[in-house]
């Protein structure tokens, strides 16, 4: 992967995300609508897009296992070695979770975090120095847009920059699996 394909949208990104802007971008799955996940107001600002109740929460991309090593006290390391193994993007629900919006952290202290193989979204996360909210381009209750080209215009209009890398990019995706680890290494699939 070139990164001069995407580096004028990761700019943009930049620019958006440091002022607490919403920007809808491709991700290792679906597109998703994306703001900096350590900024309550911002991340506020997509509850209402998607017009989304609080209690359903979202998920954060990471971009390695030493980002998530910073924002999460209670970890099993061998948790890593389980997600190296695996070949669909995998999100994991994460307790005893710090320095992330209040408004993204389950009432339990939990959180939804995915590390992030995609180049841009890794790129971006990178670059930002901050985890970065990503949530399905849809309003809540309504299909997952499986393609840029499926995305409405209400999410649309209603974020700040729309990254342009991928939007021609009609190859399948779906959603990630989503597990809980337990404090015993045991893991619950919540999504396969």
């Amino acid at each position: 992967m070139n990164m001069d394909d995407f580096s004028i949208d990761i700019d943009r990104c930049l620019a958006v995300l440091h002022v607490g802007g919403l920007i809808l971008y491709p991700t290792d799955t679906v597109w998703g609508i994306g703001c900096d996940a350590t900024n309550k107001v911002a991340v506020a600002k997509i509850y209402e897009l998607k017009q989304r109740a609080e209690s359903k929460k979202m998920i954060v991309l990471m971009s390695s296992e030493k980002e998530v090593m910073q924002y999460v006290t209670h970890l099993d390391l061998s948790l890593f070695d389980y997600l190296e193994g695996t070949t669909k993007p995998t999100t994991v629900i994460y307790e005893g979770v710090i320095g992330l919006a209040e408004n993204i952290v389950g009432e339990e202290g939990d959180v939804a975090i995915r590390i992030c193989e995609d180049a841009f979204c890794k790129h971006l996360i990178k670059r930002f120095k901050k985890p970065i909210v990503s949530t399905s381009a849809n309003i809540s209750s309504t299909p997952t847009p499986t393609f840029f080209s499926e995305i409405g215009e209400t999410i649309i209009s209603g974020v700040d920059y729309v990254v342009g890398y991928r939007q021609n990019d009609h190859a399948p995706k779906e959603a990630s699996a989503v597990i809980k680890w337990t404090d015993k290494g045991d893991i619950i699939v919540l999504r396969p």
